[in-house]
């Protein structure tokens, strides 16, 4: 009797096994689908309507959501009447450089009433990241926020949060940007400065007619929320914090880091930082703030844009409390914070941080001033590294590299300044011409890089936020003045040193980063201050295939824009 049940029991015992089996395979890549509509619509802020460039009418657009080992395909459509590009800012594109975005330097732009289709894995990468036009200032409304999810079943590591919120901050001008950009290259100078930051796209009730152009979450008491906050300003670091409240920051730029509580943080052009806040204070309405900080003698928009963090159950007239946030020009508060960034470096998120080096770079950052016969005094703004003010090319760098177009670019950028001089000493005023060409440099596949970046007092010292494509990299080591190739890589952290795609090099300093080449492709690094992008302080890797079969640019795909 007993066998007879044990027999008739086999395939349901069968059954239970396999949906055990099920239950534990890793869940399959799903594929995520997503549609751009790039489109003008008309917005209103700040009492002004005006038609600005949206993607499916949205301000921020839409927010891409995938997981690690995803693929992520957005097919883009062109109904606006300028050219367009899109960047997936941070995603590594692994040896898929057609995905990444930048005009001119990975494919050539996206034509009115054309379409292309941006087709990428997610692969090892989870956290944070963002989209945002890659041609002209169109990024100063075509923006919005990528979350990746880690892996299914995998947690973070981190106090679970309740809920999460994206905080995307940005700048608002009230007459059309290109045409402010237009006006600036017209006469050689900085054009305008913006109206107003925003979060969300609202400037908040600071700024007039704002009242109903303001961000707000409901938090309820005791509960902890993530906020995955990101800089989409086109020229602003900006300084964030939450009256009343700390946060502990947790990851940026999609990737972990040792937790550590602040009650601001500072954030620069491209950057992510995501933090957890608890609902832990009496409850009411608090005021989120973002204002910018800025430690050169130059002009920015130094208003303050709000949104308000409210208690559930809060009525809407009790009034906000403004965060006391650093000073404008707080650097020991900059200095500190960044000091306090760290991978996690755990066995799960190691910090496979190159121990050697096989190239050592040194570039310098420098404005300039070069003759302009139409400009109003005769002469134009330019920056430069090494000396070198990038120009762009008419048709993709990637194109060129894959099928070996011969003369779209040189490949002889140096690998150090023409001439050392004191970076930081007194301000250079005299010969601030620079060269100009389409230079990249050569990179071995696989090779470790070590690159300086070193602010330099032509015209003035300035802090400059720099991403490089198509990798994440180690920062080891910063510091204010000249850097000292004899003393100063004794004190580089080697051991758990933040891993970004995008730096802040400190005004009057210089910053050191390393990474290893394994993706090949070419690769733009720039200044993600759109200001310093557009006067020439840009330049790009051209990164080697490998020997193996896995290490070689892959073909492009069948819908790559013509040029």
């Amino acid at each position: 009797m007993a066998m007879g049940k044990i027999l008739s029991s086999g395939p349901i015992l069968l059954f239970l096994l396999y949906l055990v089996a099920l239950v534990s395979l890793p869940a399959a890549a799903a594929v995520k689908r997503y549609q751009f509509d790039v489109q003008v619509k008309n917005v209103s802020r700040l009492c002004h309507a005006k038609p600005i460039v949206t993607v499916n009418g949205m301000f921020p657009g839409p927010t891409i959501y995938a997981r690690d080992g995803d693929r992520v395909v957005i097919n883009v459509t062109n109904y606006a009447q300028y050219n367009m590009s899109i960047h997936w800012h941070g995603l590594k594109q692994l040896r898929n450089g057609w995905a990444d975005g930048p005009a001119y330097i990975t494919q050539c732009p996206i034509q009115n009433g054309h379409s292309y289709t941006y087709d990428f894995n997610v692969t090892g990468q989870r956290g944070t990241l963002w989209w945002h036009a890659h041609i002209f200032w169109l990024r100063a409304t075509v923006y919005g926020a990528i979350v990746i999810m880690p892996k299914q079943g995998t947690p973070f590591p981190f106090p679970q949060p309740y809920r999460e919120t994206n905080i995307v901050l940005g700048e608002w001008w009230n007459n059309d940007v290109e045409e402010v950009v237009k006006q600036g290259n017209k006469l050689g100078l900085p054009p305008n400065t913006s109206d107003a930051h925003t979060i969300n796209g609202k400037p908040g009730p600071l700024f007039p007619c704002s009242e109903k152009h303001t961000f707000a979450m409901e938090v309820e008491q005791g509960k902890t929320y993530l906020l995955r906050i990101i800089n989409a300003a086109l020229n602003d670091e900006l300084f964030f914090a939450v009256a009343g409240h700390n946060m502990t920051v947790v990851e940026i730029d999609a990737v972990y880091t040792k937790p550590f509580t602040t009650q601001a943080i500072l954030i620069a052009p491209g950057q992510t930082t995501n933090v957890l806040v608890q609902a832990n204070q009496a409850p009411g309405r608090y005021f989120m703030a973002a204002r910018p900080f800025m430690d050169a003698p130059l002009t920015v928009d130094n208003k303050t844009a709000t949104a308000i963090l409210q208690y559930k159950g809060i009525p809407n007239t009790i009034l906000p409390v403004l965060p006391k946030l650093p000073l404008p020009n707080d650097t020991a508060f900059a200095l500190s914070y960044n000091a306090k960034l760290r991978s996690l470096n755990s066995p799960l998120y190691p910090a496979n941080v190159p121990l050697r080096v096989d190239r050592r770079l040194f570039y310098t950052i420098g404005l300039g001033i070069n003759p302009c016969p139409t400009c109003l005094n005769g002469t134009r703004l330019t920056a430069s590294l090494n000396n070198i003010t990038f120009v762009m090319p008419h048709i993709g760098l990637l194109q060129a590299h894959y099928f070996n177009i011969k003369g779209v670019y040189t490949t002889d950028f140096p690998d150090r300044p023409p001439q050392p001089f004191n970076y930081t000493g007194a301000p250079l005023t005299a010969n601030l011409g620079t060269t100009s060409g389409t230079r990249l440099s050569k990179i071995a596949f696989n090779s470790t890089v070590e690159l300086v970046l070193q602010d330099t007092n032509l015209l003035t010292v300035e802090s400059h936020p720099f991403h490089l494509h198509g990798y994440n990299f180690f920062v080891v080591g910063t510091g204010i003045g000249n850097f000292d190739p004899a003393k100063d890589p004794s004190k580089f952290n080697l051991v758990d040193p933040p891993e970004r795609n995008t730096v802040g090099v400190p005004t009057g300093g210089w910053t050191a980063i390393r990474f290893r080449a394994d993706n090949p492709g070419v690769w733009f690094m720039h200044c993600h201050l759109e200001l310093h992008t557009g006067w020439g302080l840009k330049t790009a890797f051209v990164v080697e295939n490998g020997k193996g079969p896995d290490q070689s640019i892959l073909p492009p795909p069948k819908d790559l824009p013509p040029c």
